[in-house]
């Protein structure tokens, strides 16, 4: 069946089932090439996926996985600068990249005639950027830019993902702030960023996913045509990710002085990517935190009116398929400031005891596999990227378990959560000594209070004087 955003048959009683094809080859330098072939309309993506991320670069190099996102962009041997982008929009294309925790992705949606054009642009782009010492600066400087505008002078702008990670995580690949610090990027060199680029960005460190309107053979003729000849290297020994079991409860606040309103993050660790207790962890994600149907958002937004929302997931930078362990189940709610951290975690562990004090019910776990099938479909819509939804998932189950056709298993994984299984996994991961609590403080309440206040006084005054 094609592997449409609506990909999915239905067997004897109902049953719903991924049915993505799958071709899977790796050619001679060490590129996996993953084809999944789509006629239902004459668009293809191209996506390149390199095992590189923020928490793979090794100490010292802090902020290159994304320094590279940025890099890669401006120019090869065969183009010039920016001139990949032109290429795909004047052929009626899209583009983007991105710097996740485990990989560095660059992928076009294109009409399916250009297949060969992308193919040919994202093979020249792995032979090796050009990059002159003005061209670093530039890049520098625009990553440095990226983290002021979005991190350092936002609201909420590290809340909670790099101050969340940075206190649950012990192990500095998963603690460290892989978005980017000024002080790796400034003592970066040239030498340093060619290093960089032959260890992590060689073919047998990547993935090429082509989804869409495709011949399988023609296109994997055109794989090896632009990709076998570029250089084999051995790809970099992968850093031990592996974390102590939490046994206490970690609490820490911190001030945000650009923030209005308090908010709270309360993470936990969660089981292994790819056992039946992390796919029973995404049915407990959906139980308490996913919808307006969920527990949490029950307690404390409809019963106890302590929050507007709550939010919930298992990647702070994705969804749980396209990450490996270990991750943090988390929970986000902002709050007013009559409301403490103290009563909205009392709720919430009234609502979390239940759960793991009490086996739900069968027609409990139908309910959540239907809402965790829904969220899926949504991811492989490609969130406006037309295919781009299905290659991530090909690329991440390619990366992380060395099977793309692994895609197809995502609903058998979920249906083989048990109302006991379910149990034993929320016992032992949501306890509350595996948990991590973190209150932002809004430092820019008062400010914002002083400025009305004086507003106020100001159109009095003039009212008075009228």
């Amino acid at each position: 069946m094609a592997s449409t955003p609506s990909s999915a048959s239905s067997g004897a009683g109902g049953t719903f089932a991924l049915d993505v094809p799958v071709q899977r080859h790796q050619l001679a330098n060490g590129l996996r090439v993953v084809l999944s072939e789509d006629h239902s309309a004459p668009i293809v993506c191209v996506a390149v996926y390199y095992h590189v991320g923020m928490r793979l670069e090794p100490p010292g190099r802090t902020g290159f996985a994304h320094l590279f996102e940025h890099l890669m962009f401006q120019g090869s041997p065969n183009m010039g600068k920016m001139e990949l982008v032109r290429h795909v929009q004047q052929n009626g294309g899209t583009l983007n990249g991105s710097t996740r925790y485990d990989f560095t992705n660059y992928f076009e949606v294109m009409p399916s005639n250009a297949i060969d054009l992308a193919l040919w642009m994202e093979a020249d782009r792995m032979r090796g950027p050009v990059i002159t010492q003005a061209e670093l600066d530039n890049q520098r400087d625009v990553v440095k830019n990226e983290i002021r505008v979005n991190v350092l002078n936002q609201p909420y702008g590290s809340f909670p993902w790099l101050e969340m990670q940075e206190r649950a995580f012990h192990n500095w690949h998963n603690s460290h702030n892989g978005y980017g610090d000024m002080a790796d990027l400034d003592a970066a060199t040239l030498e340093d960023v060619q290093a960089f680029f032959d260890a992590y960005y060689s073919p047998a460190n990547a993935v090429l996913v082509v989804v869409g309107d495709l011949d399988p053979d023609e296109t994997l003729a055109l794989a090896r045509k632009y990709f076998e000849e570029i250089p084999a290297a051995p790809p970099p020994a992968p850093p031990d990710l592996a974390e102590p079991r939490q046994e206490t409860e970690g609490r820490w606040s911190y001030t945000d002085a650009l923030a209005n309103r308090p908010a709270l993050a309360v993470s936990y660790h969660v089981p292994p990517s790819g056992t039946p207790e992390y796919y029973a962890m995404g049915l407990l994600n959906q139980l308490l935190a996913e919808g307006q149907d969920s527990l949490l958002h029950a307690e404390l937004v409809e019963k106890r009116s302590l929050t507007g929302d709550v939010d919930g997931g298992l990647n702070f930078l994705g969804h749980m398929h396209n990450a490996q362990t270990p991750l943090l189940w988390t929970t986000t709610m902002m709050h007013d400031l009559d409301v403490t951290p103290d009563q909205l975690i009392e709720a919430m562990d009234e609502v979390i005891e239940g759960v793991r004090t009490t086996a739900q019910s069968e027609a409990t776990l139908t309910r959540l596999r239907s809402k965790a099938r829904s969220g899926l479909l949504r991811t492989m819509a490609g969130g406006g990227y037309p295919r781009f939804g299905i290659a991530d998932l090909l690329a991440s189950f390619e990366l992380f378990e060395g099977d793309a056709s692994r895609i197809n298993e995502i609903d058998a994984r979920f249906a083989d959560v048990t109302p006991e299984l379910l149990l034993a996994t929320a016992q032992e991961y949501l306890r509350p000594t595996n948990r991590n609590i973190l209150a932002l403080v809004a430092g820019a309440s008062d400010a914002v209070a002083d400025a009305a206040t004086e507003a106020v006084e100001e159109i009095d005054e003039e009212e008075a004087a009228s």
